[in-house]
């Protein structure tokens, strides 16, 4: 067997590619040197006198660049799709665009969804008429539904994520098995690492991680930020003053310094993170109280079944959260008892819990002084003078009409934050903090991949550029919302 090429018999296209590309590169390279060269053909538009510059040389870079551009994208979009048909014949970018087959399926399902029904799907439907929120958009969707297909389905990954396999210890891309049997598949499509381990299945299955995570921590976060934030902004005064010095106080701290206390052995038998979660966790269900009661306060009859009702199922998975074992806190001298397993929902992984309980601890902060400062803000608008008049009371104006009208920065941040967990987690991981060494996330990855960067790159730089393109994703998504909600 063979290895594989990176284009394998698409290889005849690579010039072709590579002249696009460096045309492109040098037309708006000789475009933005041209912009600086003060132009001499002035011409008057209109009867106001604006003076505008002709296009010259300039508008012909920039066209040329753009033709460029455009036959670039459309060389790789033949480079995928003849992937997808005939799979590693086309080489290492053929095999992997046919094992993503699930994943561009469901990309094209969504956007072709999305775009026929976009006008009746608020701020998220007006996200498709930016095409930087699009793309971003896409980056996004395509690590999710890469995680989920893969972590959860494993309908995408080509080998056991950790399963050693002789003899492919730091082989390069394309590399073939010398053994696999008939129905293996029979090359690691980028490469083996220093325990012979595929590079490509660890891509996939740590995306699961991150996708689990960060949205998650984020949103746990954005829950104990509005929840303190609202009447922080909305009371004022010794509240306001006293939460937003704890807010300061936690935010003062070096944060890789709390991560290394909060992960250190002896901190985690102590049980302090357990503690944490305990507190840190139970605001969604206070949020969920609140906003329930002030919006059917008036109707008892219907109010109080349907408290009961969510409050029973959230505080059903509150306690599966917290407990692992059937024990909230397992301390070497004392357990505190939690749910019986067969009521346990799930375990999370002691690891995980800590990691996640930092990022919820460290992001929450942040999050209750942007709400406090929108809540500040807002609360002097006249629709909340007109709420006060009706008479309605504190909590209804927060939750109804406070932050209603905060929801545009809200979540831009929310989108920007989870990119920043997404960084944290990596940080997290490189450093071996929280996740088990053997974790697939991409940042213990990039970091057993760096001992040997000099020699094989790649089991460093496919993690990398995995964690580069989510984190880019989810900035250029934000943009994207930015200008629409800023179009409202």
């Amino acid at each position: 067997m063979e290895a594989l090429t990176w284009t394998g018999s698409m290889g005849w296209l690579n010039p072709v590619l590579g002249l696009a590309v460096g045309v492109m590169v040098l037309a708006y390279a000789v475009q933005i040197l041209v912009s600086f060269v003060p132009s001499a053909g002035v011409r008057t538009i209109g009867s106001g006198g604006i003076a505008a510059a002709n296009q010259g040389l300039s508008g012909l870079l920039g066209r040329a660049g753009s033709y460029a551009f455009l036959a670039a994208l459309m060389i790789v979009v033949v480079y995928l799709l003849a992937g997808i048909v005939m799979g590693p014949a086309a080489g290492i970018f053929g095999g992997l665009a046919q094992q993503l087959l699930p994943v561009w399926i469901a990309l094209a399902v969504l956007f072709v969804v999305s775009l026929k029904f976009k006008r009746s799907l608020g701020l998220y439907g007006k996200l498709f008429d930016s095409t930087v929120g699009m793309i971003g958009f896409g980056l996004v969707m395509f690590w999710v539904f890469t995680g989920v297909f893969g972590g959860v389905f494993d309908m995408l990954i080509t080998h056991d994520s950790l399963s050693q396999v002789s003899g492919m210890k730091n082989k390069l891309p394309g590399t073939p098995l010398a053994r696999a049997e008939p129905e293996e598949f029979q090359w690691f499509l980028l490469g083996g690492d220093n325990l012979a381990r595929d590079v490509y299945s660890r891509l996939v299955k740590g995306s699961w991680v991150v996708v689990q995570i960060a949205p998650m921590a984020t949103l746990f976060a954005f829950m104990v930020g509005i929840t303190l934030g609202l009447p922080a902004g909305y009371y004022g005064g010794k509240l306001d003053v006293f939460l937003s010095f704890l807010a300061n106080l936690i935010l003062a701290f070096p944060v890789i310094l709390l991560f290394y206390l909060l992960v250190t052995p002896e901190i985690v038998l102590t049980g302090i993170p357990n503690y944490m979660a305990l507190v840190l966790f139970i605001f969604p269900l206070v949020f969920l109280a609140v906003l329930l009661n002030s919006r059917f306060y008036t109707q008892p009859s219907l109010r109080t079944p349907l408290l009961i009702i969510v409050l029973g199922i959230a505080g059903w998975l509150y306690l599966s959260l917290v407990s692992t074992d059937g024990a909230i806190v397992d301390a070497p001298t004392y357990r505190i008892p939690g749910l019986p397993a067969f009521v346990d929902l799930f375990d999370i992984d002691p690891g995980v819990l800590v990691v996640f309980v930092s990022v919820v601890f460290v992001n929450a902060p942040t999050v209750f002084r942007i709400v406090r400062g929108l809540a500040l803000d807002i609360k002097t608008r006249d629709y909340v003078a007109a709420a006060q008049t009706r008479g309605e009371g504190p909590w209804y104006i927060m939750l109804w009409e406070i932050l209603p009208n905060a929801r545009g920065p809200l979540i831009v941040d929310f989108c920007l934050r989870i990119g920043y967990t997404t960084i944290l987690l990596g940080t997290l991981g490189f450093f071996g903090l929280g996740l088990e060494s053997e974790s697939p996330d991409w940042g213990t990855t990039i970091n057993a991949g760096r001992r040997l960067l000099s020699l094989y790159p790649h089991a460093a730089i496919a993690p990398a550029v995995a964690l580069l393109s989510l984190v880019l994703g989810l900035n250029l998504l934000a943009d994207g919302l930015r200008e629409e909600s800023l179009r409202d």
